[in-house]
Order: structure tokens, then C-alpha cells, then sequence
């Protein structure tokens, strides 16, 4: 059987491209804080790789490598200098995690997270540091980021957007610090970036990166970041018009499946929630999985337990719905007749399910 991977939003497989970084990486690899030539190579290498990435991201304020996403996220929450913390209700369970629990929570108004509550939130004493994510990772929803970092820096604060999902394949939003993950793009595990317009923004601890997070830079994983970051720009516009065909035919099949709110929605490619009436979403998983489908329920982080969704309660998915949600997710390695074949797939199941019931 041949198997088919629809699980791109939790970790894309690596691009050639990066691959071969990689590898080159390891054969010259140094400490790049080394004073010796060898070392201070490897940090010329690392200083263009972070320039390539900035660069092909069009971002124009600093770049600091982390161990991924989740710290990233943790330097900038916790390391901002601000007096309080507001996110908004859908986040990814690492914001919540680096936010902790005395953050307040920005409640959804639909498929969008409410502004008016965002408004009053930022009306409170103290300086705030704003979390929003660009494109939820449980069902591609993006969020109508204009005008929310003038917002904020009105306020006095500090916008801080995961674009974990969403950068390389959408324009970055204007945000004062940006989340980005190397292997959501096809680049390799365990290295991430934080961007931030300043780094008067952060209180320092000491270390590498600038001063911003301690241990030796892993320049194997910068190189390779790189080269994943760099395809996208090139590549991206090709690949949507190779897979959006199957995705609108997927559209149109499944409609019926589509979670409530989803038609009202702005929507990405290459993320989707699908709710299948009358079959839990663990039963489907292990029949998709049985016929040869890679999918998932939800984010990597939270698809084995057994609690419901706060994305899609919060979304406003009853918990019957959710129950019944799974996520396909697509990434640079998908074809259109991967996405077809899951799509007859899907309905095939849908229908011997509806025919038992009957």
C-alpha cells in the first residue's frame, strides 16, 4: 500500500534543499562562538543564514535562532518587557504555556477574535504584550490581522504573532515579534526563530543569539532553515496552482463536512478542519490510517488526549461537532491526486457510515 501523508501542519518532511544544508552544515561544522578560523567560518555561515531568512520572510528588524516555535514563543512572552500578557483564545497551547495562567484571554466573535474585547483588554494599567496568531493550526483559519500592531503600540504595548503555520505561504502581518518553526516549511527539526523589530523589547539573559537564549548555535539546522524558508517565495505560487484543482474539488465533495462556522471564514490552502457526522474523530483516524492516510485530530500537542478542542469551542463548534473534527494539512511534497484520493476516501467512509445508520 502506498501511504499518503496529509499531517503537514504538524511536521512537514524536509526539502531536499534543506537536506543537502544540512549535510553541509555537519561536514564544516564549528562552533561558531569560537575565535579560532574554523570557527569563526561557521559564524559567517550562520550570520547569512539568518540574513537569508530575514530576507526571504521581508523582514527588516532582528532575527534570534531558537530550539523551535515553543521557546521562541517563550522568549518573547516572558522576556518582553511588559507588565501583563493578553492572548487570544485560540492560540496554540505553547502560547498559553509561556503566557501563563494569569494572561488574559481575548474571546472569539466568530470566526475572528473579537476586537472590541481586544479594545477593553488593552485599556488596562500596565504595559500589555499581545499574542495572535496569524493561521490556526487545527483548521487554517486566518486571522484579519490589519490594524491590530497600531492598535496595540497605541495602547503602548508589544504585538507578538505565531506565524508557525503561516510564514513562507502568507505575507508575515505587522507585528512587533514574529514566531516562525523551520520544520512547519520543510526545513529541519529543532530550530525556530523569533523576529523582533527591536531587542529593546526584551530583557537579555545572557548567552548566545545575542545575549537572548544560552547554548552553542546550531548552524547544521540555521543552514537548512534557510534553504527550506528560501523555496517557499520561489515556489509557493506554483505549488498552490498545482494543488488548488484537487483542493477546490475537495471543497465542493465535502462540503456537507464542514464545520459551522468555516463557510464565513478566511480560510488557507493548505489547512482543513472536516467534521464527519455520526463517527468520532478517533474512529476515523484509525480508518483513514488503515486506508493509508496519514491525518490527525487537531494539533500534534493535543491530538492524544482526550479532552475536546478549546480551538474549536472557542471557535464556537458545539462539542458534538468537535467530537467529530479531524485536520488534513498539506505541505510542498503534496499532490493534487494525494488530495483526490483522500477526498473519494472521505466520502467513501461518509457514505458506508450513513448506509449502516440507515
Amino acid at each position: 500500500m502506498t501511504r499518503i501523508y496529509l499531517d503537514h501542519a504538524a511536521t512537514t518532511p524536509m526539502l531536499p534543499q534543506a537536506i543537502a544544508a544540512v549535510e553541509q552544515g555537519m561536514r564544516n561544522w564549528a562552533n561558531p562562538s569560537s575565535p579560532h578560523a574554523e570557527g569563526r567560518a561557521a559564524r559567517a555561515a550562520l550570520e547569512d543564514a539568518r540574513a537569508r531568512i530575514k530576507a526571504a520572510l521581508g523582514w527588516d528588524g532582528e532575527l534570534i535562532f531558537t530550539s523551535g516555535a515553543s521557546e521562541a514563543l517563550a522568549i518573547g512572552l516572558r522576556r518582553a518587557k511588559a507588565d501583563r500578557r493578553i492572548v487570544s483564545a485560540v492560540e496554540h497551547d505553547a502560547v498559553f504555556r509561556a503566557a501563563g495562567p494569569e494572561a488574559a484571554i481575548v474571546p472569539m466573535a466568530g470566526a475572528a477574535f473579537d476586537r472590541e474585547a481586544l479594545r477593553s483588554l488593552l485599556a488596562g494599567s500596565g504595559k500589555p504584550i499581545v499574542a495572535i496568531q496569524h493561521l490556526n493550526s487545527e483548521t487554517g483559519t486566518i486571522q484579519p490581522l490589519d490594524g491590530v500592531a497600531d492598535q496595540v503600540r497605541e495602547a503602548g504595548g508589544i504585538f507578538l504573532s505565531d506565524c508557525s503555520q503561516s510564514a513562507g505561504k502568507l505575507a508575515l502581518p505587522d507585528a512587533d515579534m514574529i514566531v516562525v518553526s523551520a520544520h512547519k516549511l520543510g526545513g529541519p527539526p529543532g530550530i525556530g526563530a523569533l523576529l523582533v523589530r527591536n531587542f529593546a523589547m526584551l530583557d537579555p539573559s545572557g548567552g548566545q543569539e545575542f545575549g537572548y537564549r544560552g547554548g552553542t548555535e546550531n548552524l547544521p539546522g540555521a543552514l537548512g532553515f534557510a534553504a527550506a524558508v528560501e523555496w517557499w517565495p520561489r515556489e509557493r505560487h506554483a505549488w498552490f496552482g498545482r494543488i488548488a484543482p484537487a483542493y477546490n474539488d475537495l471543497c465542493e465533495a465535502d462540503d456537507d463536512a464542514d464545520v459551522p462556522w468555516l463557510p464565513n471564514a478566511r480560510t488557507a490552502q493548505h489547512i482543513r478542519a472536516l467534521c464527519m457526522p455520526n463517527l468520532s474523530a478517533a474512529a476515523q483516524l484509525i480508518r483513514f490510517d488503515a486506508l493509508g492516510f496519514a491525518v490527525s485530530a487537531g494539533s500534534a500537542c493535543s491530538s492524544g488526549s482526550l479532552k475536546p478542542s478549546h480551538v474549536l469551542k472557542a471557535f464556537g463548534v458545539s462539542p458534538a461537532e468537535a467530537a467529530n473534527t479531524i485536520r488534513i494539512s498539506f505541505g510542498w511534497s503534496t499532490t493534487a491526486e494525494e488530495i483526490r484520493a483522500f477526498s473519494d476516501a472521505w466520502l467513501k467512509v461518509r457514505d458506508s457510515v450513513e448506509a449502516k445508520i440507515a
